[in-house]
């Protein structure tokens, strides 16, 4: 304590320490507060108190030239600086940030890699405490002496406690008691020292303005350096210290959304609290009631999972959370106890029941909200309003959107998604398409992840020079990635995306680049790589109503180049690039099966007719022509009598090996269930596979159970059941002979090695 300034140590997002503070606040009555935080947040601190704004919630500070350069300050309830925040506004008296401006840790960012701007590098004060306590947990050491504290009848006591503790360790550690410049050296260091100088600057500021009672809220380790604010010669030593600081960029603040998820992550200043909703419970209940009112919550969540929890097991949990406690020598139970009492008493040593409670009771599953009135970019606030009028509530915990494409409200939420995606706001991400739009049939369904993560009030802000809406914004965003598309299959991706974003605004561009990129480009791959999202594009634009002609002109033009380059392309390839090869031709298969349904029926006679050829080649790998064999057998393009007599050649006895494996490996990719029905075909493979010579049949292995191990196990279990029975019915083996057809002499040669394996002497 100085006199008119008193120093309230506390560590940030603690719940007892949050606790204290209102107590101590409510004593102190200061006629102004300092909080540990940015000052470009000063003139928007007031709307923490208005209506609309619903912790958690985080200050954005973001280069005004390069939103990307942004940093947050996440504040939940039961964080100490928002109850002070909270109580100088509600008493009327001002408040201010005291930390180092955000621009000018923007720049210190340049200069060093530090990851972190809250405690000193290389030491733990919390640790070293905990060992002088004879404790090796300093988590659970602080919890106790702190976060789980009651109150007192000093509400004062516990800071000036906590002065002390922090005034030896930094003694201790720097050998310099109350040195404005005490700190470790190297760039950690020095970020430290600016800090805090200009800390105590912000101080002698708030005196100058005729403040009398003084109250900063700050992180207990900078205590010490703050109560050195009249040290002799301080100020100087303070002014020659910032008059270095490097010049950091224009900047812009707001308050943005937060969430309990994202408090978990070591992202932003003091983050990284793994028990937000357990840090809630703590601060919101009486200390004698947080175990009873949690195993409560708990055991209320469990019973409406259908899990049974009676009422009898909730005096159990109490009794093993106490005992738990007095063993590892605790004052009362913590988390862990807690948690150890719902596994074993309450989840019944169920760890999903476990996983269920952690997620939705100790994390929790908060979404912060902020009031209409916080600045923001035009960008943000057409995205609200366009939110709003879809219906569609950003959330932190993730689910599913189902939408039908051919309702009014269903195609605008798309669009805002799809146009959100564009700009890098990844609100939604596509789930798998379904099965109708899988076989072509139709694509007027779509499902959605749905995930509202707080970074992504950044990506709206780094988007916002784009344009003041969100159809602007992609429109423009859309048309610089055209010009900056390095392969054909990156524009047929953007049109493709363009079309389910209806953005007709940036379709010339995209159009454009694809036709002139689409004319240069020779290379077979980059055609069938880019058709299937051409294809999909024109299935788009039937059900979004969109002018589909100059896209369908562009992927007729590659389909037709791809007929004629297919064979040449597909000649002499290796095994790597003949399996890229197929994966290219299964996905172009359908495209052009697409766009044959919109009107190109002498577009699939000339595919066929490619295939055709591919599979005749004998200069393209067997992987490919036992791929094409199936494609046109599944079309109907061929008969099961024209796939045997294409089979035949390619498992016989002069067929290499390895390629026969591969030719039988393309044919069987899609499905084995023909082997069933037709037993011809089975019948072929079961004589070559008979007939391979011991080398070659073990050399081959690999590849014969990596084509087998595609099919349905049902089918697997068919074609096993079928051999098992015996010779397979017009295969050499089931002509040779029966059982009633033995060759007795065969079998008299084999007897005295067979007597000799069983161990029964020779006849």
């Amino acid at each position: 304590m100085t006199g008119e300034v008193t120093l309230l140590g506390i560590r940030h997002h603690g719940p007892g320490s949050a606790r204290a503070v209102g107590a101590a606040l409510t004593e102190l009555r200061p006629d102004a507060v300092l909080v540990e935080g940015p000052p470009e947040a000063d003139p928007i601190v007031g709307l923490a108190g208005t209506a609309g704004m619903e912790p958690p919630v985080a200050l954005l500070v973001h280069a005004a030239d390069d939103p990307a350069r942004a940093a947050f300050w996440p504040f939940a309830a039961w964080s100490p600086e928002w109850v002070a925040i909270r109580h100088a506004l509600d008493a009327g008296v001002p408040v201010r940030f005291a930390d180092l401006p955000a621009g000018a840790g923007f720049a210190l960012d340049k200069e060093t890699d530090e990851a972190s701007v809250d405690e000193p590098s290389g030491d733990d004060p919390i640790a070293r405490l905990a060992a002088a306590a004879g404790r090796t947990d300093s988590e659970a050491w602080w919890e106790d002496v702190v976060e789980h504290r009651g109150a007192e009848a000093d509400p004062l006591a516990r800071f000036a406690a906590i002065a002390e503790a922090m005034t030896a360790v930094r003694d201790d550690r720097v050998g310099t008691p109350g040195s404005p410049g005490a700190a470790p050296t190297g760039p950690a260091g020095r970020r430290e020292r600016l800090r805090e100088a200009h800390m105590r600057q912000r101080l002698r500021a708030a005196r100058r303005a005729g403040h009398r009672r003084i109250a900063v809220v700050c992180g207990a380790w900078h205590v010490p350096a703050l109560a050195a604010v009249d040290a002799p010669g301080a100020a100087r030593v303070d002014r020659e210290l910032l008059a270095g600081l490097p010049r950091g960029p224009r900047t812009a603040a707001a308050w943005v959304p937060w969430t309990n998820r994202r408090l978990t992550q070591r992202s932003g200043y003091g983050a990284g609290v793994q028990a937000p909703g357990w840090y809630q419970h703590l601060f919101e209940t009486e200390p004698e009631r947080v175990l009873p009112g949690w195993l409560a919550r708990a055991a209320a969540l469990l019973r409406a999972a259908d899990h049974p929890v009676p009422p009898a097991q909730l005096i159990d949990a109490v009794r093993t959370a106490e005992a738990l406690a007095a063993l590892r020598g605790r004052p009362g139970p913590g988390l862990a106890e807690t948690m150890d009492a719902v596994l074993s008493v309450l989840c019944q040593g169920s760890e999903v029941a476990l996983a269920l409670v952690r997620e939705r009771l100790v994390v929790g599953e908060a979404v912060g909200r902020v009031p209409a009135a916080s600045p923001v970019v035009p960008l943000q606030r057409d995205l609200d309003r366009l939110s709003r009028s879809l219906r569609l509530k950003p959330q932190a915990e993730q689910r599913e959107l189902a939408l039908d494409l051919r309702r009014e409200l269903d195609a605008g939420r798309s669009r805002l998604l799809h146009r959100l995606r564009l700009l890098g706001v990844e609100w939604g991400r596509p789930a798998a398409r379904c099965a109708t739009a899988q076989a072509g049939s139709g694509t007027f369904r779509e499902r959605w992840q749905l995930r509202w993560e707080p970074e992504s009030a950044v990506r709206v802000v780094a988007a916002a020079p784009w344009g003041t809406t969100v159809e602007r914004a992609a429109t423009a965003r859309a048309a610089a990635l055209a010009a900056e598309a390095g392969r054909l299959a990156e524009l047929t991706d953007l049109a493709e995306r363009c079309l389910a974003a209806q953005l007709p605004g940036a379709l010339p561009a995209v159009l454009r680049a694809l036709a002139e990129r689409a004319a240069l480009d020779t290379d077979v791959a980059h055609l069938a790589e880019a058709l299937p999202a051409l294809a999909r594009a024109l299935r788009y634009g039937d059900v979004r109503g969109t002018d589909r002609g100059a896209l369908a002109d562009v992927a007729r033009s590659l389909a037709d180049r791809l007929c004629l380059g297919l064979a040449p392309a597909c000649t002499g390839l290796a095994a790597d690039g003949a399996a890229a090869m197929r994966d290219r031709l299964e996905a172009a298969h359908p495209a052009i099966g697409l766009l044959a349904r919109e009107g190109g029926a002498a577009l699939a006679e000339r595919w066929a007719a490619a295939l055709d050829g591919l599979s005749l080649s004998g200069a393209v790998p067997g992987l490919l022509r036992g791929r094409a064999v199936r494609l046109l057998l599944d079309d109907g393009r061929i008969g099961s009598a024209q796939a045997l007599l294409r089979l035949r050649p390619a498992l016989s006895r002069a067929a290499v090996p390895a390629d026969a494996a591969g030719w039988l490996e393309g044919f069987l990719a899609g499905g084995g269930a023909l082997l069933l029905h037709d037993p011809r075909l089975l019948a072929l493979l079961d004589d070559w596979l008979a007939g391979l010579p011991e080398p070659a049949f073990t050399d081959l292995l690999p590849l014969l159970r990596r084509a087998f191990a595609g099919l349905e196990p049902a089918v697997r279990r068919g074609i096993g059941e079928r051999i098992a029975a015996g010779p397979v019915p017009g295969g050499r083996a089931g002509r040779a002979g029966t059982a009633e057809e033995l060759d007795e002499a065969r079998a008299d040669a084999a007897l005295p090695t067979v007597l000799r394996l069983l161990g029964r002497p020779a006849a």
